[in-house]
């Protein structure tokens, strides 16, 4: 199986220390070496994924992989190159409103999930409504004993969720501290040395596994 280097993970530390355009254009071919492993990762990694979910057969590898350089226009970080390389794989492609899976490879800092991240209110009314008629089904889902062992608790931020009820909903609904969150998301995150070992592609598919009932249950609300 395709491994991710440990030089790779080099790369980003040092991109880390020296977030620089003079730098980065500096080490261009450590750049375009590490950029390779992870296209190649993500190729297989995908090519596995589909027998797991195959809503992701359409999906092209190198479309899944997010660019290094960072927006900057609206943010007071003028770092020009994000210091992590993600990797998205999700029905319609990364941009599409669909939820999905999220691999980010980063020093000290690398982890895999997945869900729908700050939902859109078309597809959050949706969602909303899909947890509200199958309540059961959907806890079922988080807190599966293989869920709970990978992921823990789903990923909520406090801006991320409402303080009153969606409108439409009454307090005493019992899903309501579900339908209060506008993001829905499960992340576990894994070591350097796992990172670079070779078994972490096994790993990754194993994390697809466990996370598919929720990211189809997600989907089967959106559409």
């Amino acid at each position: 199986m395709t491994t991710i280097h440990a030089a790779t993970l080099t790369f980003l530390k040092d991109l880390a220390k020296n977030n620089n355009r003079e730098w980065f254009h500096g080490n261009r071919k450590r750049y375009e070496t590490a950029k390779v492993n992870i296209i190649e990762f993500a190729t297989e990694f995908l090519k596995a994924a589909v027998e797991i979910d195959s809503t992701l057969a359409d999906l092209e590898p190198k479309k899944c992989i997010f660019r290094i350089n960072r927006d900057i226009r609206f943010s007071k970080d003028k770092s020009p190159y994000k210091i992590s390389m993600g990797i998205s794989f999700n029905k319609g492609g990364k941009k599409a409103p669909t939820a999905g899976y999220y691999l980010k490879i980063e020093p000290n800092g690398t982890f895999m999930g997945g869900g729908n991240y700050m939902v859109e209110p078309k597809e959050l009314k949706k969602i909303r409504e899909e947890i509200d008629y199958n309540l059961a089904e959907f806890e079922g889902i988080v807190t599966d004993k293989a869920f709970v062992d990978y992921y823990g608790e789903i990923a909520v931020e406090e801006k991320l969720s409402l303080k009153r009820p969606p409108k439409g909903y009454d307090a005493d609904n019992p899903a309501i501290e579900w339908l209060k969150w506008k993001s829905f998301t499960a992340f576990g995150s894994y070591t350097d040395k796992k990172v670079t070992s070779d078994d972490f592609m096994k790993e990754c598919l194993k994390g697809v596994t466990v996370l598919k009932p929720f990211v189809n249950f997600l989907n089967r609300g959106i559409e």
